[in-house]
């Protein structure tokens, strides 16, 4: 079973950075491609980034230059480095497994109904 908890979200003024953690149960990290999906209310998910067991990544257009994804797997932590921030990138961010390939798992990350995904509660990020 796997289970992601999400931490690091909050509110920053626009130019601002945060960095977003989520830790995974057991080999998550190993098996799956691990990623980032975020939600804005009334819409559709929107894949943000993702990155797999080799250290390939995937950014959406919209956040390439100002975001980088990470991990540790020797901690099971995954990571969000989020810089120049925009008013536009308020939402709930989910960090997520699939066991989709790299090069779609950005499509991939957070779609309900399809086998091997998983994410978790979730964290806020708010810019003003």
């Amino acid at each position: 079973d796997v289970q992601l908890v999400e931490s690091g979200g909050g509110s920053v003024q626009a130019g601002g950075s945060l960095r977003l953690s989520c830790v995974g149960s057991g080999d998550t990290y190993n098996r799956y491609c691990m990623g980032w999906f975020r939600q804005y209310p009334g819409k559709e998910r929107e894949g943000v980034a993702a990155i797999d067991g080799d250290g390939r990544t995937s950014y959406a257009d919209s956040v390439k230059g100002r975001f980088t994804i990470s991990q540790d797997n020797a901690k099971n932590t995954l990571y969000l480095q989020m810089n120049n921030l925009k008013p536009e990138d308020t939402a709930m961010c989910y960090c997520a497994a699939t066991g989709r390939p790299i090069e779609i798992a950005i499509q991939a990350l957070g779609v309900i109904g399809v086998a091997d995904n998983y994410w978790g509660q979730g964290t806020q990020v708010t810019v003003s």
